[in-house]
């Protein structure tokens, strides 16, 4: 099999073969196909299914380049790694010449037979583009504009993809003050109540014994904000839901679990902090210092997105009144 590449003229050209074409040789010392770079065109030949991986490792460096970000020798060998083991697990997913532009645009194919996802307003499908553009996007906007299933109908389907080897949903668990010693039951037990939102999503869109299956193997973890210190996740997309419920540290801590082929969606709602002190959020301090750093996309949601029941956007509207309505006026 013989597969042609356009390559860009500019700097990406240099950020996608590297110094001295160093990217195609480890490509091709590794995946043992033959590629080389010739007049504008990037030429892969060799067995269908090392063109075929040698052809996602291609992507993800053009990816990358689109970011301006450079790959590391170490994050490239990772890629590939990652990329022989999903085709060794079954056929390898190859993105289209339009997912780059048009990401999504038929809806997110979920495990769930015959069930698409499809993004309902024009700003939510600028949410997964973002997503699919960067390795961090932070959502925020009011209850009811889909930031958490989106993002996790995006989870499941890269994992459904093979894009992502694990999704992993967290969520912070302030409501209790981070106390749950003093709650009857396992730990499992004490946090379920606040993880509950993220699982009703997943039923959405995964069997039930799926779910169970996927869960028990750790394909899918469910856990609370607290369980995340120590850990590096690669090959991964990992959903930080209800962010406003973190203070700094706690977001200077879940930000830097980010390893290598992951992605990591940030959602929540600054106006909605079950803190003692909202000025102290995490989610509202990284908006202000990611907001001009590459490779970070912040996206918001408007009340006009809220895809739940008509009422919810009428609530939401009442609700963000300053000052609220007079109790006579009726």
């Amino acid at each position: 099999m013989e597969l042609t590449i356009s390559l860009p003229q500019d700097d990406k050209r240099l950020t996608m073969a590297g110094v001295a074409e160093q990217n195609l040789k480890i490509i091709r010392e590794c995946l043992g196909v033959k590629i080389w770079a010739r007049n504008g065109t990037l030429r892969i030949s060799g067995p269908d299914q090392d063109v075929t991986t040698a052809r996602y490792v291609v992507e993800r460096l053009g990816h990358a380049a689109d970011q301006d970000r450079t790959v590391s020798r170490q994050e490239l060998l990772d890629i590939i790694a990652s990329a022989n083991r999903s085709a060794n697990n079954g056929p390898f997913p190859v993105n289209s010449p339009d997912d780059a532009t048009s990401p999504y645009e038929d809806g997110l194919d979920v495990y769930l037979g015959g069930r698409t996802i499809q993004p309902r307003s024009d700003r939510q499908q600028m949410y997964l583009r973002a997503i699919h553009d960067h390795d961090l996007t932070i959502c925020t906007g009011p209850a009811g504009t889909g930031k958490t299933y989106l993002a996790v109908a995006t989870g499941v389907n890269m994992l459904k993809r093979s894009l992502v080897r694990r999704l992993i949903l967290v969520r912070p668990a302030v409501e209790a003050g981070e106390k749950l010693g003093f709650l009857p039951g396992s730990m499992q037990e004490k946090v379920n109540p606040y993880l509950r939102p993220l699982l009703d999503a997943l039923h959405d869109m995964i069997e039930f014994d799926q779910i169970q299956q996927l869960m028990t193997t750790d394909v899918i973890e469910v856990v609370p904000l607290a369980f995340m210190r120590g850990r590096t996740l690669n090959d991964a997309l990992i959903i930080l839901d209800e962010a406003q419920n973190t203070t700094r540290s706690q977001m200077l801590m879940f930000l830097t679990r980010l390893g290598h082929s992951s992605k990591m969606i940030v959602t929540g709602d600054p106006s909605q902090t079950d803190l003692e002190d909202a000025t102290q959020s995490g989610l509202i301090d990284a908006l202000r210092r990611l907001r001009r750093v590459k490779g970070v996309a912040t996206v918001t949601l408007h009340r006009s997105d809220i895809v739940r029941h008509s009422l919810v956007q009428r609530v939401v509207e009442v609700y963000g009144q300053e000052p609220p309505p007079d109790e006579n006026d009726a």
